[in-house]
């Protein structure tokens, strides 16, 4: 399963929003939802098929934790839906040393007295 189609259901993201922090028990992340552990434990299956959750296991306890290499297919998916530049930012750094340049001549003696004779 792709990252997408995993992320595509909302107890799953909301389970990926508190592993967020570090890793997390079964039992803390079914805590916040109606529905039972096992469940919780197929939506955490479908994660971690997705490349998106792994498990470690702590004596009797896993713990889940979140893959965050396994959300750059969004990530880069969704810096694609970002707006395009109107204009090459090197266009900026000519500009500037336009006004720069302007603002230095006009300061100094040499242009005033240049400009009173011409």
């Amino acid at each position: 399963m792709d990252a997408f189609a995993a992320i595509a259901d909302p107890v799953r993201r909301d389970i990926l929003g508190k592993l967020r922090g570090g890793p997390v028990r079964v039992i803390d992340l079914a805590a916040g939802h109606d529905i039972s552990r096992p469940a919780i434990s197929r939506h955490l299956r479908v994660l971690g098929d997705a490349g998106l959750v792994t498990a470690v296991d702590h004596g009797r306890e896993r713990h889940y934790r979140l893959e965050r290499s396994g959300l750059v297919p969004v990530s880069t998916w969704l810096a694609g839906l970002d707006p395009a530049p109107r204009f090459d930012e090197s266009a900026l750094d000519g500009l500037d040393l336009e006004v720069r340049r302007t603002v230095r001549e006009r300061s100094s003696p040499q242009s005033t007295d240049t400009e009173e004779t011409a």
